[in-house]
């Protein structure tokens, strides 16, 4: 954030978060896979003593909260449920995934969501985005909500193996209080998810394109 302190010395600005930053001296990179690049820094922080800062390179990601209705025009949420390798456990999570290399983040909403759930979607809106592990990633997320979903086939990718079920909002949300769901992102859009139906946010829906 920089703040304007304009007068007779002219329009200069001033950082007014310089007390909190850190400076980058030097960058080690430590290990690239396949989409994630580590690294180790040296910074400078804002007394002028020196730390490390090690991190991961990611290049983004979507996840979609998709609504959909029952036979009765209820609302229900298309959700997965899938293995998670780092924390050894099934998690029930909304769908998304990675951006690819020159991918804007609809063509990877409307491609995650028809690749994992087989629903495509009549119009789409923005949320926001989120970044999950600040400590030590670069990862963002984009949100966006799905809505007027037709169902057809999944195409999965080679090696995912995952289940989808829909859930009504109330079931979503005791998921979260009663620790059923704990992955981060779903937390998240079950947040938004509130504030829309709710009323308290309002989105800005377009045709698909």
């Amino acid at each position: 954030m920089a703040v304007n302190m304009s007068g007779a010395g002219g329009g200069a600005e001033v950082d007014a978060d310089a007390h909190l930053r850190e400076t980058r001296l030097s960058s080690q990179a430590l290990f690239k896979g396949n989409f994630l690049h580590a690294f180790r820094d040296d910074v400078a922080l804002p007394d002028g003593s020196l730390a490390q800062r090690e991190y991961l390179v990611h290049p983004g990601a979507v996840m979609v909260i998709p609504l959909a209705t029952d036979s009765e025009g209820h609302l229900r949420l298309v959700l997965e449920r899938q293995f998670r390798y780092p924390v050894n456990r099934v998690m029930v999570e909304f769908p998304a995934g990675k951006l690819d290399p020159g991918e804007s983040v609809l063509a990877c909403a409307i491609r995650e969501l028809h690749e994992e759930t087989g629903y495509r979607a009549h119009e789409w809106a923005r949320a926001g985005v989120m970044h999950p592990v600040i400590s030590y990633s670069t990862e963002f997320i984009e949100v966006w909500f799905a809505r007027g979903l037709v169902a057809g086939e999944r195409s999965l990718d080679a090696g995912e193996f995952l289940d989808v079920f829909t859930a009504t909002p109330q079931e979503l949300l005791q998921w979260c209080c009663d620790g059923t769901v704990t992955d981060a992102k779903t937390l998240a859009g079950a947040l938004w998810l509130q504030n829309v139906l709710s009323g308290a946010w309002t989105l800005d829906w377009q045709t698909a394109p």
